[in-house]
């Protein structure tokens, strides 16, 4: 960061802008010396030191990617003028309704008539993978035979009690009915003809400031089963758009996955309404429409 003093102080720059809370504490413990004015992103709900939010609000302004995250942050100590909610945005030609060709079922050697439940996200137990596996074991024990799970992801963490996540995960669809329904795709490219072969996708993480797989998901007709965390509710509408249940209920999640994965014409309406939602709210030019005015406020 100390290179980037003279840099700016170099250049015809007009703005510097962090592109992550951990980027937006440094320039805010810089921008007494920065000549233009320092903006910062925040995409994260974690607590913070009293330190960090002096530094985050000596930024200029600070872009919170949901209400939610812009709200938790205020709570701990953030300026409410400094603040302001700019959501996300997703392609919504890369992203968008496709019918599903039944190619991934082949790949994986599994039967036309199989469901295919997709999660995406990191390994770790934030992302909630291990309340995925025991809403699946109910949903077993109901005699759910059909669905098979399309886990999309990995670990990074080295750290021990993550290793041991990772291996309680596998243990847990290794039972005897679940065994071989649990398809770890590792990390992918191909998102969204991914979602356009699977049934549902379940994100059943335990935060979540603006899932970018929830816009994806919602632009690709791809009908979604939630936590109601973070700003997933401003993404999707419980019972509109999307089923939201408690993070850590496996029961409601199975409960909402099996009511999706029974009732077809629930899902292509659900489905429906959160393209809809999408085109009005999440696509990449309004997102890049609202970055613009923010950032135009800043410089003045």
């Amino acid at each position: 960061m100390e290179q980037i003093v003279p840099l700016i102080s170099a250049g015809d720059f007009d703005l510097l802008h962090a592109n992550s809370l951990s980027m937006s504490r440094l320039t805010g413990a810089l921008a007494d010396q920065i000549p233009v004015p320092c903006s910062g992103h925040l995409r994260d709900i974690i607590k913070l030191s009293r330190a960090a939010n002096c530094d985050l609000n000596q930024n200029q302004r600070l872009a919170a990617v949901s209400a939610a995250t812009r709200e938790f942050h205020i709570s701990r100590g953030l300026d409410p003028a400094r603040v302001t909610v700019c959501y996300n945005g997703v392609d919504i030609e890369r992203f968008q309704p496709r019918p599903a060709s039944g190619v991934l079922k082949q790949q994986l050697g599994l039967a036309p008539e199989t469901q295919l439940c997709l999660t995406i996200g990191q390994i770790g137990l934030r992302k909630g993978q291990d309340v995925l596996a025991e809403a699946a074991l109910k949903l077993a024990e109901q005699g759910d035979q059909r669905t098979h799970y399309l886990l999309v992801g990995e670990r990074h963490s080295q750290k021990q009690e993550s290793i041991e996540f990772d291996q309680a995960l596998h243990d847990a669809f290794d039972r005897p009915d679940l065994k071989g329904r649990l398809h770890r795709l590792g990390y992918r490219e191909d998102i969204p003809w991914l979602m356009n072969e699977a049934d549902l996708l379940v994100h059943p993480a335990k935060q979540e400031p603006l899932g970018r797989v929830l816009l994806e998901a919602i632009a690709s007709g791809l009908p979604v089963v939630a936590t109601d965390v973070g700003g997933t509710k401003e993404i999707v509408t419980h019972t509109v758009s999307a089923l939201l249940v408690p993070p850590g209920d496996a029961g409601s999640l199975a409960d909402a996955m099996s009511r999706v994965l029974n009732d077809p014409e629930l899902g292509q309406s659900l489905a429906q309404a959160a393209r809809l939602q999408s085109l009005e709210r999440f696509t990449s030019e309004q997102a890049a429409a609202r970055l613009e005015v923010f950032w135009q406020e800043v410089i003045g």
